[in-house]
């Protein structure tokens, strides 16, 4: 069973069991975590969108939090004498996928 989840404004498929990275939570690490904006449900026979969702949820363990790789830019004018440089590291936390809730059954 897989779902879609959306949080940090983002969307990831999500199966019980995987590690991601999202956007960061205001969560302690160790704590649980419950996404109750959930996009879609699938299973091996079909998928379940819409009002079939009603009360679905995902639920995660936070692992860890930390910051990305750095990414580097360079603005640059020629001719003009003007170079300028910055860099930014994005803060994430890992989390951790314990159960799919969907509509009363739970895996």
């Amino acid at each position: 069973m897989y779902a879609v989840i959306v949080t940090g404004g983002k969307q990831y498929r999500v199966m019980a069991g995987e590690t991601l990275r999202v956007e960061k939570l205001d969560v302690e690490a160790g704590q649980e975590v419950t996404f109750d904006n959930v996009l879609l449900l699938g299973d091996g026979e079909g998928v379940k969108l819409g009002d079939a969702l009603k009360g679905a949820t995902v639920a995660a363990t936070v692992k860890a939090h930390g910051r990305a790789d750095k990414v580097r830019i360079i603005k640059f004018r020629r001719r003009k004498h003007h170079m300028k440089r910055q860099g930014h590291r994005q803060h994430y936390t890992e989390i951790e996928i314990t159960g799919i809730n969907g509509s009363g059954d739970k895996q």
